[in-house]
């Protein structure tokens, strides 16, 4: 787990205990790290400001102060399991890791009642769901495309052409059922489009992309749209 997901993982777990706080070393356990690296993180958030308290001693820890806990959540089982089918049937979409924490995080504040009528009508929901690139290949897309860095892969085209290439990511789409990153490519120094599933190992570099804008991939179909419209 990096850093910035740890940061955000602690966060939502302080913000679960309530006023019951955690203590350092339980946060450790959890997230598999030293205390030293807890108490690090924690000032972190702290510096961010993020309303932290601290209380010393036995059955001392860390915890967020009142009034920062994640507000009521009223969704309807129908609601709150659509959530699930979507990212389910969807895992080799991007940042769907992330989505599957989120929606955890949604149910973990529904009232119990829902909660117990959205599982289970979830289980009347089957997906099949496709098989998707590696984590560690996943993560460093989504690291590149959220950072604006060059990412450096090896890729192998239809032809069966194998190539090592420096690419500025620019935007995910999906076509077909297919995953794609688009981006500029310092190799061909044109926009291309690469199949995710046929990226076979990316890392993410020091190097900030030069600027390209998602008007240099040209018009996209007619039924393609953002996930999210803005306003």
């Amino acid at each position: 787990m990096k850093r910035t997901e740890r940061l955000h993982a602690l966060t939502e777990m302080l913000r679960r205990n309530g006023s019951r706080g955690c203590s350092a070393e339980r946060l450790a356990r959890e997230f598999e790290v030293s205390v030293r690296t807890v108490k690090r993180d924690l000032a972190a958030l702290e510096n961010s400001g993020a309303p932290l308290w601290s209380r010393p001693g036995p059955g001392g820890g860390y915890g967020l102060a009142i009034g920062a806990s994640l507000p009521p959540v009223s969704l309807s089982p129908s609601q709150a399991v659509a959530l699930m089918a979507a990212v389910s049937a969807a895992s080799d979409a991007p940042y769907a890791d992330l989505a599957a924490a989120g929606i955890k995080k949604i149910l973990d504040v529904l009232d119990p009642r829902t909660r117990a009528r959205a599982d289970e009508l979830a289980g009347r929901v089957w997906v099949n769901a496709p098989p998707s690139a590696s984590r560690a290949i996943r993560s460093a897309l989504e690291e590149a495309m959220a950072e604006q860095r060059v990412l450096r892969i090896r890729y192998t085209s239809g032809d069966g052409t194998t190539t090592t290439r420096d690419v500025e990511p620019v935007l995910f789409a999906c076509a077909n059922g297919q995953w794609y990153l688009v981006g500029w490519c310092r190799l061909r120094d044109a926009m291309r489009w690469f199949t995710v599933s046929r990226i076979e190992r990316a890392s993410v570099t020091k190097t900030a992309c030069g600027g390209h804008s998602i008007q240099e991939v040209g018009e996209p179909p007619a039924s393609a749209r953002p996930v999210h419209e803005r306003g």
